[in-house]
C-alpha cells in the first residue's frame, strides 16, 4: 500500500511548468534550439535567386565559393590561384583571394531595452530578437565564422569580441538568457543606443558583417549618424523586430495603456484613428528602409508571432 501510494503521489504531484515563462523569456534551452532551424535558412537560401537575396546570403556562403580579390603574388601562395590577366597586364605575378582566406567577422547588437518587452500573441519582441541572435550565432559556427556580440539593456552594455567556438557561443547565451531574466523582473529604464552603436564604430573591424536586432522605437538623429557610420565600416543588416499589435490598431473598444509613468486611454471604434495608428506605424517603417536604401544597409522586418524561420528567407 505505501508503494502504490508513492507512485500514486509521484504520478499527480505538480511538476514544474517548463513553460510558464514560455514567450516571456528566452531561456538557455531556446537559444540552443536554434540550432536546428539552421538547416532551413539553407534551403531556402539556395531556391531563392532574388537579387536581394544574394547580398544577404555573402554573408554567410560557403568557404571557397567566390573570388574577392587579387593581390600580389607571396612566397608559398598556390600557383593554382595564379590571376594570369593581371600578372600579364602588370608583368608582376598576382594570385586570386577567395573568401576561405578572409578572416570574417559576424557581429550582432541585441537591443533588449525596455520598449522590446511587448508583445501581445506568441512572445515579447526581446524574446524573438534573443532567438534570431542565437540563429546568427548557429550559422556563423556553422560557416566557421568569428560571432560577437553586444547585448544592451537599456543601462548596460555586454561586449563579447569575436570567436570562432562553441564554448563562446555558449557564453554569450547563457548572457542573453540572464538579461531577458533581468527586464522581465524589474522595469530598467532605457537611454538610447547610440553608446553601444559607438562602441560598435570604434571597436570592428572594417568589411565585418554586422546585424543589429532592435525594434528602433527610440532612434533619433545620432543614432541615424552613428548607424550611417557603421554602414560605411562594415556590411550593416538592420533587424526590425515589431509586434502586430504596433502595425494595425486593436478590435474597435476602449483600451487603456500604460509604462509605469503615465496610462492612456484610447478608442479604436473610430476609423479616423485607426488610420492615423496604421500611418503612424507604416511611416517610421518607410523611414528606416529609406535611411537603409541611401546608406547601403539591409532591412528585414520580423514579426514576434510568426516563426522567424518564415520570415528570414533571405539570410
Amino acid at each position: 500500500m505505501v508503494k502504490i501510494r508513492k507512485i500514486a503521489e509521484s504520478l499527480f504531484k505538480k511538476k514544474p511548468d517548463r513553460d510558464e515563462n514560455k514567450g516571456l523569456v528566452a531561456s538557455l534551452e531556446d537559444l540552443m534550439e536554434q540550432r536546428k532551424n539552421v538547416r532551413y535558412l539553407h534551403i531556402k537560401t539556395r531556391l531563392n535567386s532574388s537579387v536581394q537575396a544574394g547580398d544577404v546570403k555573402s554573408a554567410f556562403k560557403g568557404r571557397g565559393i567566390e573570388m574577392e580579390e587579387s593581390r600580389e603574388y607571396a612566397f608559398g601562395d598556390d600557383v593554382r590561384d595564379i590571376d594570369w590577366r593581371i600578372t600579364a597586364r602588370k608583368n608582376t605575378p598576382y594570385t586570386k583571394i577567395y573568401n576561405e582566406e578572409k578572416d570574417r567577422e559576424i557581429y550582432v547588437l541585441l537591443d533588449l531595452s525596455s520598449s522590446m518587452v511587448f508583445g501581445t500573441r506568441k512572445e515579447l519582441k526581446s524574446v524573438t530578437a534573443s532567438k534570431i541572435t542565437a540563429l546568427l550565432g548557429w550559422m556563423a559556427q556553422e560557416n566557421n565564422d568569428r560571432f560577437g556580440a553586444m547585448i544592451f539593456d537599456g543601462q548596460n552594455t555586454w561586449q563579447f569580441k569575436p570567436q570562432q567556438n562553441r564554448a563562446h557561443l555558449l557564453a554569450i547565451f547563457k548572457k542573453i538568457s540572464l538579461v531577458n531574466q533581468r527586464i522581465t523582473e524589474r522595469k530598467i529604464h532605457s537611454g538610447g543606443l547610440n553608446k553601444t552603436l559607438q562602441m560598435m564604430v570604434q571597436g570592428i573591424k572594417s568589411k565585418a558583417t554586422v546585424f543589429i536586432v532592435s525594434d528602433f522605437s527610440s532612434l533619433n538623429d545620432d543614432d541615424r549618424k552613428t548607424l550611417a557610420m557603421l554602414a560605411k565600416k562594415c556590411q550593416l543588416f538592420c533587424v526590425n523586430v515589431y509586434d502586430v499589435l504596433e502595425e494595425k490598431a486593436p478590435f474597435p473598444g476602449e483600451y487603456m495603456i500604460s509604462d509605469d509613468i503615465q496610462s492612456v486611454v484610447f478608442d479604436s471604434r473610430y476609423k479616423a484613428f485607426c488610420d492615423e495608428y496604421q500611418h503612424f506605424f507604416a511611416d517610421k517603417r518607410e523611414k528606416m528602409k529609406e535611411f537603409c536604401r541611401k546608406f547601403g544597409c539591409r532591412y528585414l522586418s520580423i514579426r514576434n508571432d510568426i516563426a522567424i524561420t518564415k520570415q528570414m528567407k533571405i539570410i
